[in-house]
């Protein structure tokens, strides 16, 4: 089934406005609603608007707080952690980042722990964000318990993403580093699902513990860590590095407290590191084009060789004149949801009546 197309300040528009009728301040929907859709504007509809029914479903039985209280809990020189007072994910991750990135151009380092958050959507948008102001920016989260790993079967770790954003040749498209520890993150698997496509029998298995190339079952089941004991590995340190270390809910204890994939209290940390302070940012810029230039001249593929992000790059500069592509099921949720779409790029998919 061919996407809608929408404009992307249109469709921005319309997830603000119904998010503020939810309770959230402008200030805060407008930073919800531009992350959200500038996922599916980079080709990424897994972590983009797909994820508002689930947010305002969440603000309206009370698992997220519309106008959180951010305060800094504790603050040392390059340290601070944050509480997030159960606010929208992608709202207290920008604000976590920022207080990161301040630090670090402080001290040339900065680091923010920020708890009791909800989901934050895409990893990207963080490290980008720190990247984008010529800071290298890491960050990493705890989740609800989605994984298998060590050879146990069923959900015994979230697949708990890590991103990283070096500046880039271009200061408007950073290298941006951004994956689940899983060997595919839910959110595709089940995009996949929705598009009708095969994936790989390595991806999953099902509710019984047995590999399987069925979308369904594996959302009934568990996602595969990649690289077998090192995802999985990777996955316990960043629950260490994210809820351990703000003694805050492990990922099977957010199950317990919400199966949705809100994450509702989950834990996030923020690093930002100054590359001025390491060196003349000039220098490193011209290190990363040397070695990017040396990777596309190499022969023996036929694939171009893409730094990472350079897709979604790509993607959003296709998208900027045909519109944000929609799949119809995730629109028709969003109608369901309360979301007032707003009209289609013309010739972009099938009509779709707005429901009540």
């Amino acid at each position: 089934m061919a996407d809608l197309r929408f404009s992307r300040d249109s469709l921005v528009h319309s997830i603000r406005t119904t998010l503020e009728r939810g309770g959230i301040p402008s200030e805060i929907a407008q930073i919800e609603a531009d992350l959200a859709v500038e996922a599916d504007f980079q080709g990424v509809p897994s972590h983009g608007i797909t994820r508002v029914p689930l947010l305002l479903k969440g603000l309206a039985d009370g698992r997220v707080t519309a106008s959180p209280s951010l305060t800094l809990t504790r603050d040392k020189a390059a340290v601070c952690v944050l509480d997030g007072d159960r606010g929208p994910g992608r709202f207290v991750s920008t604000r976590a980042m920022d207080e990161a990135i301040r630090r670090a151009q402080s001290f040339g380092i900065g680091a923010c722990l920020a708890v009791r958050t909800s989901h934050w959507g895409r990893a990207h948008a963080y490290a980008a964000q720190a990247a984008r102001k010529g800071l290298i920016g890491l960050c990493m989260t705890n989740a609800v318990t989605s994984m298998a790993g060590w050879g146990l079967t069923g959900r015994v770790v979230g697949n708990n993403p890590l991103a990283i954003g070096v500046p880039g040749l271009d200061p408007e498209e950073p290298i941006v580093l951004d994956m689940a520890m899983s060997q595919a993150a839910v959110g595709k698997v089940a995009t996949w699902l929705r598009e009708g496509r095969p994936i790989p029998g390595h991806w999953g298995i099902d509710a019984a513990g047995k590999p399987t190339d069925d979308p369904a079952a594996i959302l009934q089941g568990a996602v595969l860590p990649m690289g077998d004991h090192k995802g999985a590995g990777l996955a316990l340190m960043i629950q260490l590095m994210t809820a351990a270390l703000a003694g805050g809910m492990l990922d099977h204890e957010l199950r317990d407290h919400d199966a949705s994939g809100l994450d509702s209290e989950s834990s996030k940390l923020f690093l930002a590191l100054d590359v001025e302070a390491f060196l003349d940012p000039g220098v490193f810029r011209a290190r990363t084009a040397s070695l990017l230039e040396w990777l596309k001249a190499r022969p023996g593929s036929e694939a171009e060789f893409l730094f990472p992000g350079q897709r979604g790059w790509t993607e959003k500069r296709k998208n900027q004149s045909a519109g944000v592509p929609v799949h119809p099921d995730i629109a028709a949720q969003l109608r369901a949801a309360g979301v007032e779409l707003p009209p289609r790029v013309s010739g972009s998919g099938p009509f779709l009546p707005q429901t009540s």
